[in-house]
């Protein structure tokens, strides 16, 4: 056979394809989540609609605990979706919160109070008393002002309460999507500082000093560089328990821990992570300082993201200029992290799929936008979609983190949508789709001074 007779080769899968494969599945070229068809969901709950798959998360939670095991805990960051805490909690792990509302939440999930954190850089009197009244298990610190502040609720409570230094890493320790230290910033302390905050957490007697809390990055794909960060973690553990004088109790790794997002990302190598933690947990296991400390990560994206399918409905398809727009009722007043626009430079696009119609052959790039009045308001820029019409359905996928709970929803007042979960064929509705609600306040009645 000559080369011009030669069959076309297939085209490789996109990584759509493969979550799908992987994750998903498909029936008569509509996506299934859970095993349901998305066109009865929406039918059922509306569009825009968050659907998230039980026993994805639960499969995630129980691949990083097996990669962990004899190393560390697991906690889960509720900020990633706090629609999914009750899910986790009920599989016994604990939760890391950074507001007053996200520990009342994590309470109303079912996790005990000794079995939350408290991170973040700006934590307020009320919710810090909230959380010391509750009996929240730890409060990771990350100012002088706070320690003080930590200190004198405690005193009033009566309470001595349990505490670890957030550390801002060194350069070195860095790597991920999105760094979260060594260099100027809001979170926790640099580590150069260890021995002056060490001292002056000391000085309290209402803090119980217990370890520290290490976060160096954000969408980490590169399970060597994960690593690399959970052993600096240790050294400066072992630095802080000499500057103590004293075994450390808590040790918090941090999160971090990536998912797929774009064409050309690499899925985290759990194998990798197996081997390095328990050569880590070796370590541990050999140092009087450390060996009985509690060890935890704290993941949130890792569990959640891929367990969500953002789901909206075709509103129309038009062309301008040449370029195709499918303009959808949902967008980025729900999915902020998929236009592009929480923190991207470059924005690329997240897989997005026509979810009822699988399989259909691209008819060349696509703009897929919501309903908003900006052009900021794009959630696929360059998608190959097959031909649709209004009232199919387009599906962004690994949407279960820092979807909803990160984007602007009251932006153009539009209502929110409903979140389900779906669990061995069962749904559950976590939050039913908002309606088009009456003002806050009547703008034609006078307003009263104060």
């Amino acid at each position: 056979m000559t080369a011009a007779t030669a069959p076309a080769s297939a085209p490789s899968p996109t990584l759509a394809d493969r979550l799908i494969a992987a994750q998903f599945g498909a029936r008569d070229g509509v996506l299934t989540v859970g095993g349901l068809d998305v066109r009865t969901l929406a039918a059922h709950h509306g569009t825009p609609l968050y659907v998230y798959d039980a026993a994805l998360a639960r499969g995630r939670l129980n691949a990083l605990r097996a990669a962990l095991d004899g190393f560390a805990e697991v906690y889960y960051s509720i900020k990633a979706n706090p629609a999914l805490a009750p899910l986790l909690a009920a599989e016994g792990i604990g939760l890391e919160v950074a507001s007053g509302a996200e520990f009342l939440l994590a309470r109303a999930a079912g996790a005990p109070a000794g079995r939350i954190l408290f991170a973040g850089p700006g934590k307020g009197a009320a919710e810090l008393e909230l959380a010391i009244a509750g009996g929240i298990g730890e409060i990771h610190l990350e100012s002088f002002d706070e320690i003080a502040l930590v200190a004198d609720i405690g005193r009033r409570l009566g309470r001595q309460v349990p505490v670890s230094i957030r550390v801002n890493p060194a350069p070195a320790a860095q790597g991920g999507a999105m760094r979260m230290g060594g260099k100027p910033t809001a979170f926790g302390f640099d580590e150069e500082m260890l021995a002056e905050v060490a001292t002056a957490v000391e000085a309290e007697p209402g803090l119980a000093l217990g370890g520290l809390h290490l976060f160096a990055g954000t969408q980490i794909l590169d399970a060597a560089v994960l690593v690399a960060q959970w052993r600096h973690g240790l050294d400066l553990a072992d630095r802080l328990a000499g500057l103590l004088g004293r075994p450390l109790t808590s040790i918090d790794l941090g999160g971090g821990l990536g998912i797929p997002y774009h064409a050309g990302d690499g899925t985290l190598d759990l194998e990798i992570v197996r081997a390095g933690a328990a050569d880590l947990a070796a370590r541990v296991a050999a140092s009087p300082a450390l060996r009985d400390a509690r060890l935890l990560v704290e993941p949130g994206r890792f569990l959640a993201g891929p367990a969500g399918v953002y789901l909206a409905a075709v509103r129309t398809v038009k062309t301008s200029r040449g370029q195709r727009f499918v303009v959808t009722d949902g967008g980025m007043h729900h999915q902020l992290a998929a236009s592009g626009n929480l923190g991207q430079v470059i924005k690329r696009d997240f897989p997005l799929v026509a979810a009822t119609r699988l399989g259909g052959a691209p008819i060349g790039d696509t703009q897929v936008v919501g309903p908003l009045c900006t052009p900021l308001d794009t959630i696929g820029r360059q998608t190959a979609l097959p031909e649709v019409a209004p009232g199919d359905l387009v599906a962004v996928l690994q949407s279960g983190a820092y979807g909803l709970s990160s984007s602007p929803v009251g932006f153009l007042s539009h209502p929110m949508p409903a979140e389900v979960l779906v669990d061995d064929g069962h749904v559950t509705v976590l939050r039913p789709a908002g309606r088009f609600e009456a003002p806050l306040v009547n703008l034609a009645a006078p307003i009263g001074g104060l």
